[in-house]
């Protein structure tokens, strides 16, 4: 019973993540559904990317700002701010990669993980 309770806990934190990278504009936003796949500790992968490394950087400050205001929460661990060609935001049930754009291509974890269910969402 508890595991409902933690899947739909983590769905809403991804939906907020997802909206906080909505809010600046962040390109091909997809979440990975992680729980079924092998080897994973995340429920959920939400990835994105962005042109300049000012966007991934204000997408990830966004993301840890909706985070915050909708749980009370930062990130348990966070990588990659000082570059800002990809940003790793560890909420433990929720791993959130902002990408600049050739990053993205270059580590495609979308193919990686291909055995997650994929969803796409557009920016706002």
């Amino acid at each position: 019973m508890s595991k409902n309770k933690n899947t739909s806990l983590s769905e809403k934190l991804a939906d907020v993540v997802i909206h906080g990278m909505q809010e600046k504009k962040g390109n091909e936003i997809v979440r990975m559904d992680m729980r079924e796949v092998n080897g994973t500790l995340s429920d959920y992968f939400v990835i994105c990317h962005a042109d300049s490394t000012t966007q991934v950087n204000a997408i990830a400050k966004s993301v840890e700002d909706e985070v915050y205001k909708a749980f009370g929460e930062d990130p348990r661990h966070k990588e990659g701010q000082g570059n800002g060609e990809w940003i790793l935001l560890d909420f433990i049930d929720v791993v959130v990669h902002i990408f600049k754009t050739d990053k993205r291509s270059h580590y495609n974890i979308e193919d990686l993980w291909g055995d997650a269910q994929v969803n796409t969402y557009q920016s706002a």
